[in-house]
């Protein structure tokens, strides 16, 4: 009966599996920069070649990485980029496109 009385940390959301994922790691952090780039730059219309390629390429690291994921913490962070990468990127792509202005 002694396992009742401790909590169970093991479904936390930040919990892990006490392995290092430096490759898992590296595109979350990845994911979540070019989204925050992303989604502020798509702010802004004259920086919408910004916006639309760094959402484009978090949208291609975040799906890679949720195909390589191993824990919760590492999906829930992952969403997080990509919703902010895709949103930055429909609305640069709203705003000229990724080639908008600088060919033809």
């Amino acid at each position: 009966m002694a396992q009742t009385l401790r909590p169970n940390i093991a479904g936390s959301l930040f919990a892990t599996d006490d392995k290092p994922h430096p490759v898992q790691d590296t595109l979350l952090a990845v994911t979540l920069l070019l989204g925050a780039v992303s989604f502020i730059t798509a702010m802004f219309h004259h920086l919408h070649l910004l916006s639309s390629w760094t959402g484009l390429v978090g949208i291609l690291t975040g799906a890679y990485g949720q195909f390589i994921s191993e824990t919760t913490r590492e999906r829930f962070g992952l969403i997080v980029g990509l919703g902010a990468s895709a949103v930055g990127f429909f609305l640069g792509m709203a705003h000229g496109g990724l080639f908008g202005g600088v060919i033809g």
